[in-house]
């Protein structure tokens, strides 16, 4: 009986995908993708924007979600203090560009403030280590539109200018997933 349940556990266990989150001192996969800032499309690189400073990188589910909102609206009311600190910062998720040109000019959220970037097949995201959860049929977002498209754990990388991982912030709410963020930077830039 109990080498029955041991070898049920290992076979569940290697039947998991084994997600290793990028930890601080790692480096940072450079990607490039289709960003939207004030509902413009343009094209976003990691590499330029390390050239400028240290980039704050967020994953986050889906635009117009609850958590989501939250988090998108705390940034942007933050983004001063962020780039007062020598840090920018992208958002990330699998929506499509057209969805995010919406939000990031929505006044409520990313306030044509926060740049937010398109990774639709969860390439970006996987490359950071994260589980990217397949699209759910007939789930809404707060608008009442369907979502339609999969969904990236929200976890964030405080990405230092020589391009490794300074901080990874993860497993909190994402009120506090920005205070972190912007403590963590302000760290980043006193010990400079």
């Amino acid at each position: 009986m109990l080498i029955r349940r041991f070898v049920m556990l290992l076979v569940a266990a290697l039947a998991m995908p084994a997600w290793a989150v990028l930890e601080a001192g790692a480096v940072a996969p450079r990607f490039e993708a289709r960003a939207s800032r004030a509902g413009e499309a343009f094209d976003f690189s990691l590499a330029q924007a390390l050239g400028r400073g240290t980039v704050v990188v967020y994953f986050y589910p889906s635009a117009y979600t609850r958590g989501c909102n939250l988090q998108a609206r705390e940034f942007a009311l933050n983004l001063e203090k962020f780039q007062a600190a020598g840090a920018s910062v992208i958002g990330i998720s699998l929506d499509s560009i057209e969805r995010l040109n919406d939000f990031s000019s929505d006044p409520e959220y990313c306030a044509g403030k926060l740049p937010v970037a398109s990774d639709p097949d969860g390439k970006i995201a996987r490359a950071y280590g994260l589980a990217v959860a397949e699209a759910r049929p007939g789930m809404r977002d707060t608008r009442g539109f369907e979502i339609g498209h999969g969904f990236a754990e929200r976890t964030t990388f405080i990405v230092a200018p020589d391009g490794r991982i300074a901080e990874t912030i993860g497993g909190v709410s994402p009120a506090e997933n920005v205070q972190l963020s912007l403590q963590a930077v302000r760290r980043l830039a006193a010990a400079d």
